[in-house]
């Protein structure tokens, strides 16, 4: 597994930011899941890992969640909604359908990152799209941000944007304590 050095540099911030990750149904069969979309990663945990790691060398606490189910998701997020501050969510086989985790997600007031493995939007002749593509994602429309199509670095992506957002006191609109 990668290892980063610090990356507290990027930040204008000391804060340790709360940054939430979910992963719907079908992440826990990472590995065994098509290469050419996902790659290489071996599994979930490996995933739930890297992310930890880039977000500690970034200087943000990361923690993770992961279910097939939704209802398991909602009271997680309704759980952890006080205590964190901002989400990342990879919707995974609730991308299309995922109504009532978009307003639980949506209802927290926190900016939320989509991300996913697969660019969902590129045909399934493309090298990152699905072979079941493409979707169109039920919580695009409401996510803060999206980042697909780099594998595990779509997560990366998204914990490094949340991070410098929630520094930049004029990006989500109010002041943060630093």
């Amino acid at each position: 597994m990668l290892t980063f050095p610090s990356l507290r540099g990027l930040r204008t911030s000391t804060r340790e930011h709360q940054i939430v990750i979910i992963d719907g149904p079908n992440m826990s069969n990472l590995g065994a899941r098509n290469k050419r979309v996902y790659g290489a990663i071996a599994s979930l945990a490996d995933l739930q890992t890297l992310s930890k790691s880039f977000g500690t060398a970034l200087g943000v606490a990361v923690s993770t969640f992961a279910s097939n189910f939704e209802g398991a998701i909602l009271e997680f997020i309704h759980q952890s909604a006080a205590s964190a501050d901002a989400f990342v969510i990879n919707p995974a086989g609730l991308t299309q359908y995922g109504v009532a985790t978009k307003h639980a997600l949506t209802e927290t007031g926190k900016p939320f990152i989509e991300v996913h493995f697969a660019n969902i939007a590129a045909p399934p002749s493309a090298p990152r799209g699905l072979p079941i593509g493409p979707w169109e994602s039920e919580f695009t429309p409401s996510a803060t941000g999206v980042m697909m199509g780099l594998r595990q670095y779509s997560y990366c992506a998204a914990i490094l944007s949340l991070a410098m957002a929630l520094d930049d006191k004029t990006f989500l609109g109010s002041e943060l304590s630093a």
